[in-house]
Parts: C-alpha cells; sequence; structure tokens
C-alpha cells in the first residue's frame, strides 16, 4: 500500500471476474489498491459435510494469477459477508467457521497484507475467538474490521428508547441501547479478541454523523482506514461529487491518523471512480500546514521512549542538540531572567552592582547563553556560574568560556549538590524539569543547590505543577503489552511512566493539578506527595491510563505549560507522559474515574505509584518503586 506524502486510496469491489482487469482499471484510476472477495458466493454452503472437496473446479483463482509482489501490496481480501459466526444455528455456525477459517488460509498463503471483515452487530463471540484463533498461528496478516460509523437503527425516536436498567446505585444502558452504538460492537470485538495488535478499525462512514464526543472517541481507537460510500457524496454546481462540510470536517480529522481511504458502491457520475479519488486527494492536499511541533515530532507520534534520568545517565550531545533547537523555551528563560535583573536592581544602583547568577545543570550553556543577552538588554552586570555534572557537557562549556564569554563566566565541572559556592547567589537557573514536571527530580536538586541561594534570592523556575487526565489509548496500551521482557514480571511494563507524543488517543476529561512544588523550598517541604483527582466520565469508553503534564511558572509572568488548553505555542521540548493502567477498564457515561498518586522518596531512589479507586478499585502499581525508580 501507499506510504507516501500522497493520500492512499482503494476501491472497494463487490465482484472481481479478473483480478488482473480489475487492479488495471483502478490503478487506471489512481487507485493505490483493491479490496475484493476472496472467493465465489456459490461456496456459500459447501463446507459442511466436506463438499468442498468434492466440488469440480478450483475453490477460488490462482495464486499465480498475479506476483508475490502484487497480491502483498496491492489485495485486501473480504472474507464472504454471508458468514455468520455467531448464528443460533448450529449448521450455519459451523458452516461459517469453517469458511472462515479455510478464507484466512487462503489470505495466509497468499501473504496478502490484510483482510477486511463486516461487524454486523455487537454479538460477535465466536468470530472474535476465530480471529483470536488465527492470528495466534504467527502469520503476518492484519484483520480489518469494517464497522459503521452508525448503526441504521440508530436514529430512533427517543421515546421509544427503554428506560436505563439500574443495577445497585449505578445506571447502566439497557443491551438494545447499546446495540444501536456501533463503537459497542468495535469494543466488544476487540475486548474478545484480546486487543491485537495486528486488528484495526475500518470505519464505514454513513450519511448520518455521530456527535463530536463520539467522533472524538472513535479517534481515540486504532483506525487504519476510512470507507466513503459513493452515495454520501453530493453535487456541486458543476455536477461533480463532493462531501458536505461535515463529512469533510470529520475527514480532516482523521487525516491526521494517516488513515488510507476506500471508496465503495457504484460510481454516480460519467468520469467514473477517477473524479472520486481526484476529489480526495484534493481534500487531503487542502489540510491546514502543520504547527512546528507537529512538525518536529513527525514519526514520533505514539513512540515509546523512557524518561530521562540526567542525574543517573550523561546525555548525548544529540540529545542535548535537540532541546537547544526548541524557539519558546529559552526566550521565555531570557525573558525570566531579565525581568528578576530589573527587580533585583534598581536603574540607580546599576552602574555599581553585579549580580551572581548560577545555572545549575547547565548542559551545553543555553541558559548561560540566555542570561548574558538578557543582561544585555536589561543594561545589568552580571557573573555567571555554570554548574554541570557531565564532563563531556564541560568541555563544551569550557571553549564557549574559553573562546566567547571570558571571566564573566566560571564553569564549574561538579553536581550541584555537592558544590562548595565561593558566594552566594542572587539568581538560581536551572531547566531540570521532565515532563511530568518533577520526574527529572528538579526538587531534590534544587533542594540541595538552594544552601547557595541568598536568603532574598530568586529560583527561577520558582514555582511548577503537573497535571493528569484519564485517557483512551488502545493503541498506546498495545504498545505497553508488546515491550514485555520474559525474564522480567509480566507487569513490569505496566508500572513504569513513558514519555510519548501523544497522537491516535482520546482524553476523556480535562486535566486537573496535582502535585505542586515550589523553590526556594524554605520550609525544608518533604518532596513526597499523594493526592487523590476525580473525573465525571461523559459517555462510555475504556480507560487505558493517564496522560501527564505540567507547568511552570518562571519567574512572575515568564509561564511555561505543556498542558493542552494553555501550552506554549510552537514549545516542543517536552512530550507528555502516560502512566498506563494494567487492565484497560470499562467505564460508562455518567460514572466518575478517582486515581490515587503517590510521589515516593528514599535515600537512593524516586518513584510513582497510582491506582483507580472507582468505577473500581486496581491494584496499586509499581508498589516500593519494585518496576521503576528514578535514580538519585
Amino acid at each position: 500500500m501507499a506510504e507516501n506524502d500522497n493520500i492512499s486510496c482503494g476501491i472497494d469491489y463487490s465482484t472481481c471476474v479478473d483480478i488482473s482487469s480489475t487492479l488495471e482499471d483502478a490503478s487506471s484510476n489512481r487507485y493505490d489498491f483493491v479490496c475484493v472477495p476472496l472467493v465465489h458466493p456459490r461456496y456459500k454452503k459447501d463446507f459442511l459435510h466436506d463438499k468442498v472437496s468434492h466440488r469440480p473446479g478450483p475453490y477460488s483463482r490462482s495464486d499465480m494469477t498475479l506476483s508475490s509482489k502484487d497480491w502483498s501490496s496491492l489485495i485486501v481480501g473480504k472474507i464472504s459477508p454471508w458468514l455468520q459466526l455467531d448464528s443460533d444455528v448450529l449448521d450455519i455456525r459451523k458452516n461459517s467457521e469453517l469458511a472462515l477459517t479455510r478464507e484466512l488460509e487462503w489470505s495466509s498463503h497468499l501473504s496478502l497484507p490484510a483482510v477486511l471483515m463486516c461487524l454486523k452487530s455487537h454479538k460477535c463471540y465466536n468470530l472474535a475467538r476465530a480471529v483470536l484463533e488465527h492470528s495466534m498461528a504467527l502469520t503476518s496478516l492484519q484483520y480489518w474490521i469494517k464497522v459503521p460509523l452508525m448503526s441504521p437503527h440508530s436514529c430512533i425516536d427517543a421515546d421509544t428508547v427503554e428506560s436505563e436498567e439500574v443495577i445497585g446505585d449505578t445506571p447502566t444502558k439497557p443491551a438494545k441501547e447499546q446495540s444501536r452504538d456501533t463503537w459497542h460492537w468495535w469494543n466488544t470485538f476487540r475486548t474478545l479478541s484480546n486487543r491485537l495488535k495486528c486488528v484495526s478499525l475500518c470505519l464505514e462512514v454513513t450519511e448520518d454523523l455521530p456527535s463530536d464526543a463520539e467522533v472524538d472517541r472513535w479517534y481515540g481507537e486504532p483506525i487504519k482506514s476510512v470507507m466513503l460510500p459513493t452515495s454520501i457524496f453530493i453535487c456541486n454546481r458543476k455536477g461533480y461529487p463532493v462531501l458536505s462540510a461535515a463529512h469533510q470536517k470529520f475527514l480532516f480529522k482523521f487525516f491526521k491518523l494517516g488513515i488510507q481511504v476506500i471508496l465503495s458502491g457504484a460510481p454516480l457520475h460519467d468520469r467514473g471512480m477517477l473524479v472520486y479519488q481526484q476529489y480526495i486527494d484534493h481534500l487531503y492536499r487542502q489540510q491546514e500546514p502543520s504547527d512546528i511541533v507537529t512538525q518536529f515530532s513527525k514519526g514520533y507520534e505514539d513512540y515509546l521512549q523512557c524518561p530521562l534520568q540526567p542525574l543517573m545517565d550523561n546525555l548525548e550531545s544529540q540529545t542535548y542538540e535537540t532541546f537547544e533547537k526548541d524557539p519558546i523555551k529559552y526566550v521565555k528563560y531570557e525573558e525570566a531572567v531579565y525581568h528578576a535583573l530589573l527587580d533585583r536592581v534598581p536603574e540607580s544602583e546599576k552602574s555599581s552592582t553585579t549580580t551572581v547568577v548560577m545555572v545549575v545543570g547547565a548542559g551545553r550553556g543555553p541558559l548561560v547563553r540566555a542570561s548574558l543577552r538578557a543582561a544585555k538588554k536589561a543594561n545589568r552586570k552580571i557573573k555567571v556560574f555554570a554548574v554541570e555534572k557531565n564532563p563531556n557537557a564541560v568541555i563544551t562549556l569550557e571553549n564557549m568560556q574559553c573562546y566567547e564569554w571570558g571571566d564573566q563566566v566560571t564553569v564549574v565541572s561538579c553536581d550541584m549538590r555537592e558544590w562548595t559556592a565561593p558566594e552566594k547567589a542572587d539568581i538560581l537557573v536551572s531547566e531540570l524539569l521532565g515532563s511530568f514536571g518533577d520526574n527529572e527530580l528538579s526538587p531534590e536538586c534544587l533542594d540541595g543547590a538552594q544552601k547557595y541561594l541568598k536568603d532574598d534570592g530568586i529560583s527561577i523556575p520558582c514555582s511548577y505543577t503537573s497535571w493528569l487526565a484519564p485517557m483512551q489509548c488502545p493503541k498506546l496500551h498495545s504498545e505497553v503489552r508488546a515491550t514485555r521482557d520474559k525474564d522480567k514480571h509480566p507487569d513490569t511494563c505496566f508500572e513504569m511512566p513513558y514519555v510519548v507524543r501523544l497522537h491516535n488517543c482520546h482524553i476523556l476529561s480535562e486535566p486537573v493539578p496535582v502535585f505542586t512544588f515550589t523553590h526556594p523550598n524554605r520550609g525544608d517541604v518533604s518532596n513526597e506527595r499523594y493526592g487523590s483527582y476525580s473525573f465525571e466520565i461523559s459517555m462510555d469508553t475504556v480507560l487505558h491510563g493517564f496522560a501527564g503534564y505540567f507547568d511552570t511558572v518562571l519567574y512572575k509572568e515568564s509561564v511555561l505549560s505543556i498542558v493542552p488548553k494553555t501550552h506554549s505555542p510552537g514549545m516542543f521540548s517536552w512530550f507528555p507522559i502516560y502512566f498506563p493502567l494494567k487492565t484497560p477498564v470499562q467505564v460508562t457515561a455518567g460514572s466518575r474515574v478517582t486515581v490515587h498518586m503517590w510521589r515516593r522518596v528514599s535515600s537512593k531512589n524516586v518513584w510513582y505509584e497510582w491506582t483507580i479507586s472507582e468505577p473500581h478499585p486496581l491494584n496499586i502499581h509499581n508498589a516500593k518503586g519494585r518496576s521503576y525508580t528514578i535514580g538519585l
């Protein structure tokens, strides 16, 4: 399938007499792949009693009709639509099971990239079992599950909907109402099939669209393709097929997930299917240009990374270089130092007072440069101490001091917590923040360094707060599960946080503030923290964990944030952090999610523990730091 800067489009054929001619037709209309039936419908009832093996003629077209390359890149096999693996009639169910097994085996033999099968209701238990069983054969086959965006029964009069059944104090949707919500069909199937990574969604767009909240919920699912029936298109003034404004908005949203588009149905224009492909390609090119954060993070979407441990490990030059490219962070730091200098030294004393600025954790010197620029702008004299424990970064600092900064900067190769300063600082500047604010041990480092700060000295940053939000993210949860190490406890991968550029996910409720740290910590307040935080959930969904963010006040009005609503425009130094749950939790509309979060501290390590108590309790994750700690 096409993987380039253009949209990948395919055609869904209901029948295919000559597959070579079908491919030529699709290619001439600029389509990249085709979805075709695997077998002829005449084999519908011939699997029971071994009739297939006695029927004269081949079961399907020969694998030699196309080259292996074409089979594996241009063809998506359609599973027969008549299959009813969950029928109450034994013969129909058994016949369907045998037919599905045969078709999946044939698909694997052809090395097809994917098969497309329809989900027709929430009753899909046996189908899910059959797919799970086949997936265990170590095949590379992908399963695209076609689900309509809305069921034909979803637009009924509200008066006909049965009233809520109540079990205890918790209202639950009646089965009939859930059967009309196609997301429940999908959720049932993927839960039964053990949330396989090889199972993804083909979302069939309907003429009517659901609410924005329901669309957002679909956005959090592993959608591989979107199917557009030609019947939902309308004609513009020139007679060409176009989509309504609402459908265009829908497509623009899902284009961001890198979906493939499949056109189905007969063409309603005399130029055939070509005009549909041209229109979809036109829409794809009409997307708004990506912002700087999206451009920077391209290729890192939903990619799990272990949080940095700068106290334990020395960062590499490439890592420093990446952080130094941020166009916002150091501008804000410069602004903070500028205002701190103005507040610290009155205009009348600027020629006689030299402000001592200590940059702790100086890295390769971006904060030193920002401080020097701020001093020049404020017309104030400063003396800078650049303290850095990484001996490799110190080499860079010493070069800068020798050839650029001169005596105005003193380079100190030492851990900030162990250094004996020759004098106290007026301003203490650091960039020790992680994706959750305190997860790179800024509190411990700055508490150790504040002994160098004058009693009325200024710390930049002066405070920071971590934030949490519940999240639906089946893709991330599957990625975490895939990192299991056979030599470790199977829960280990779920008991550590991950830095990740959140993309294919859905935030279920607005983030709330969690832990706040203030510097200097004059009251010698413990850096251990605990809190419980509740969220109201507006619709049925699945909870896979929590997204973590932070914001910080550098000085007065100078702030930085990665919290979605207050995100500093253009800043990409930090991605959010993900705290997974071992077991996804089904959550109903109107219910509450309550998370408990601990920040624990020992003489050697810091770690987080977390769990939920609502809608029902789970085990405490990472108890006593058994799976993940941050070394002091």
